[in-house]
Parts: structure tokens; sequence; C-alpha cells
């Protein structure tokens, strides 16, 4: 499944679609959930940060952050989690595999291991949308506290993370490949 979803990406990758998911994302980052988060913020008496922000929590932690939240907070995390929490990682999935294809066909052989790990990205929007899944459960769930999800929704936060980090050292790795064969196709 991997192996066809790099080949997806590479086949999909192009200057303008990478340029155009790049716009994308970075609108998604920079302007739509700081817009989200501030509200949430409002929502929540300023209270404190989305869970899906935090790297590491413990399930009192989580808890102690959703009491915070109030009805209204807890209401709208919810909602963003389930709308532009979902196509949040979908775009920037998108942009990663295939900027790191595009980087990838320039850095390195065909033929080279290292053209799968395109699809490195995609781990990180399957635990992102996991995340969410435990988060809403969570909120969903209160008062109630099911600690056994709070510790397993904090490692798939944890994970999401850790794939967002191997994406990024991926970047660098593709830039200094690719910069090396002066961003020619190597085919």
């Amino acid at each position: 499944m991997l192996d066809t979803l790099s080949q997806k990406f590479h086949a999909w990758t192009t200057g303008w679609r990478v340029l155009i998911l790049f716009i994308a994302a970075g609108l998604m980052a920079g302007y739509i959930m700081p817009v989200a988060a501030g509200i949430l913020a409002l929502a929540a008496n300023n209270s404190v940060l989305p869970l899906d922000l935090m790297f590491f929590y413990t399930p009192g932690t989580a808890f102690d952050m959703i009491e915070k939240y109030g009805p209204a907070g807890r209401d709208l995390y919810t909602k963003i989690l389930l709308t532009v929490d979902i196509l949040y990682p979908v775009i920037y999935t998108l942009f990663l595999g295939l900027f790191l294809s595009w980087l990838f066909q320039r850095g390195f052989p065909r033929e080279s291991p290292m053209q799968r790990m395109n699809a490195v990205p995609a781990g990180g929007l399957l635990f992102d949308l996991l995340e969410n899944i435990g988060i809403v459960s969570m909120l969903s769930m209160y008062p109630s506290i099911p600690s056994a999800l709070a510790w397993i929704t904090m490692l798939v936060s944890t994970v999401k993370w850790l794939f967002a980090l191997a994406s990024l050292g991926l970047i660098f790795v593709g830039l200094a490949r690719a910069a090396m064969n002066r961003f020619r196709r190597q085919d």
C-alpha cells in the first residue's frame, strides 16, 4: 500500500501542484488554524492550549484542560477537530508527499529506496486523524475520565509529531541532495 501511495505521489508531482499545495498549507497553517485557535481561546476563556498541539501530556493534564475549556470551548473544539482539523492534515500530507517527491526526483536516482520515503507524511495524516478521534471522544465523554483513552490519544499525538519531524528531516535531506544535483531531475 505504501509503495502504491509513493507511486501516486510521484505521478501527481508537478511544480505547479507543489506550489498550489504550498500556498494552501501555508494559508491553513498561517491563517485558518490560528484563527480557529483564537476563537477556541475566546470560547474557553483563554485558559489552555488545544490538546493536539501538545507533544506529551498525562491523563490528568488532558482532563484538567478539557474541564477548563468549559462547555462552549469543548463544543467548539469538537467542531474544529471534525472540520478544519481534518482538512488541514489532508492538505499538508499532499503538500509534503508531492514536495518530497519533487525533491527526491532531483536528488536521488529513480531506483533509490529514498524515492519511497515520500510516503512518510501519510503516517502523520493517519495519526493526526486518530488523534482527532481520541480527543473528540474525550471531549464528548466529559465529565467521564477514561484514563486509558487519554494515554492512547497522547501516544498517538506523540507519534503524529514524530512523523512531522521525520518529514521535516526528509525535506532537509531532499533539499541537500537536490541542490547537489542542481535541482535537475535524476531520470
